[in-house]
């Protein structure tokens, strides 16, 4: 009897141990299972504004506050944006000085916390640039997909898609140059956006199901006046980009991708995000796990030939990628190109964080998306 007690007892512990294993998985994954729409990712450090003066703001000198190029910065109730270190300004040690461009809303006075973001506008495209559009709505599976539509001449449409941590304002950092290119613009919220049907379980899926959204505005659009359409996607919105291009019935209609920083292995941007979060790394694969089990999302990764199924071409596509992105390892991008030669370019860009491409150097970023567009214009 005391050795059938000890053995139950034994397998109570053991059972709760795994219980709460179960448990912490599920909670680390939720780093990247639940990132909330236009909120910086958890790879951003906090950093503290030290001081600010005309067309300058000290903050926390980090490897982050070294970025080159031009960021939003974003605090509690205040949104900034900055440009370029200063390094002819006197600075503390601690400290590194860069241009405010403008303090978009809010305050930021020494000792807030603060974070880099790529969104650089904050808004419409009315109240942020000044451009003309629309609020439509695209027919979702979910329900009513909220969309801006900015207008031009072209028949062929962009449709744009942010990705984690972020929300349509992101795609606003080149929407001027879109319409400066005359294109018409179709800036999609999806699923789990605000404005948007909740998914039904609650969790982001890494574009494995949010590309129906996708699908949905690309039917929109070849339903009111576009002949074909381009599909530009950050993030996990490039992830999307690439699995419409792959299993929409639409596919002939899509002149090229643009993807930002793609999540091209869905397992080791949660290991990243979970891992900012403070998990143990022997809890990490208990977090793909407990994902896994919850999302339903194959085991398989998205890269290389694997994109495209056997028989369906893939459109011109331009990725932008960096090494210095700690979310989703730029290799697969290399893949990627790599598997289809004549069909990706890659453009490598250094020192920039995930989905910040454009802001590490927008000049370089746009002419090398101008050269892209305009064959298929």
């Amino acid at each position: 009897m005391r050795t059938v007690r000890a053995t139950a007892a034994a397998v109570t512990a053991v059972m709760g141990v795994g219980a709460a294993a179960v448990v912490a998985g599920r909670l680390a994954g939720d780093a990247a299972l639940k990132a909330p729409p236009g909120r910086p990712l958890p790879t951003e450090p906090q950093l503290t504004v030290h001081a600010t003066a005309a067309g300058r703001i000290a903050v926390t000198r980090d490897l982050a506050a070294l970025r080159p190029g031009t960021y939003g910065l974003a605090g509690d109730g205040a949104h900034a944006v900055v440009g370029p270190v200063l390094g002819t300004e006197t600075h503390s040690a601690d400290t590194v000085v860069r241009r405010l461009e403008r303090v978009t809303h809010g305050a930021l006075r020494p000792g807030d916390k603060v974070r880099f973001t790529p969104n650089v506008h904050v808004g419409d495209p009315g109240t942020a640039l000044g451009l003309d559009h629309s609020d439509v709505e695209v027919p979702g599976e979910l329900g009513p997909l909220p969309a801006w539509l900015t207008p031009g001449v072209r028949d062929i449409w962009v449709i744009a898609v942010h990705g984690l941590g972020a929300s349509r304002e992101h795609p606003l950092n080149v929407l001027d140059f879109l319409h400066r290119l005359r294109f018409p613009v179709l800036t999609l919220a999806y699923r789990g956006d605000l404005g948007a049907p909740r998914p039904p379980d609650g969790l982001n899926h890494f574009g494995e199901t949010e590309w129906r959204d996708l699908d949905a505005a690309i039917r929109y659009a070849l339903r009111n006046g576009a002949r074909q359409v381009v599909l530009y996607g950050w993030s996990t919105g490039a992830t999307m980009a690439l699995r419409a291009a792959a299993h929409s019935t639409a596919y002939d209609r899509i002149a090229g991708l643009v993807l930002d920083s793609p999540v091209l292995d869905w397992q080791a941007t949660l290991r990243a995000l979970a891992t900012a979060r403070r998990t143990p790394g022997a809890l990490l694969p208990l977090a793909v796990r407990a994902a896994q089990g919850r999302t339903g999302m194959s085991a398989d990764r998205l890269a290389g030939a694997d994109v495209v199924p056997p028989g369906r071409p893939l459109a011109p596509t331009l990725v932008f990628h960096g090494p210095d992105d700690r979310v989703a390892p730029w290799d697969r991008s290399r893949r990627l190109a790599a598997a289809h030669p004549s069909r990706v370019t890659l453009h490598p860009v250094r020192h920039a964080t995930h989905a910040a491409m454009w802001n590490a150097d927008p000049a370089v970023y746009e002419e090398t998306l101008r050269r892209f567009l305009t064959p298929l214009m």
